[in-house]
């Protein structure tokens, strides 16, 4: 099995399909990387050579932000819009939805469970 940025990727999918195991790479950044080290979109990971992995581990340490330190800047950025106060931060400190979608009805991924209300019956 093969590791690569602290995932185990899995060893029988194409490298393609693979790489999309790691977060904050989809399947546009895993094409670019299969490109740049020169590995067709065929090839299996377990087919792999220890230098073609080697080369594919040094390319996403280079070039992209993936896994902690991704998730790192993604809750600085929803701390920082909660500490400033703003509207969109104080729908995250809320767990509202932040993007203007309405909550008279739905919007219970963000709210949770729906809560019964005494006396609601008529």
């Amino acid at each position: 099995m093969a590791r690569i940025a602290g995932v185990n990727i899995p060893t029988a999918k194409r490298v393609v399909i693979a790489l999309q195991y790691i977060h904050g790479i989809g399947p546009k950044f895993a094409q670019d990387i299969c490109d740049r080290a020169s590995i067709p979109a065929e090839r299996r990971v377990h087919e792999l050579t220890d230098a073609e992995v080697l080369q594919i581990r040094e390319t996403i340490d280079r070039e992209y932000m993936v896994e902690g330190d991704l998730r790192r800047q993604n809750s600085m950025n929803v701390k920082r819009l909660m500490d400033l106060g703003c509207y969109r931060g104080l729908r995250h400190r809320r767990g509202l939805p932040v993007h203007g979608q309405r909550t008279h009805t739905n919007a219970r991924t963000r709210k949770g469970p729906a809560k019964a209300i005494a006396g609601k019956k008529k």
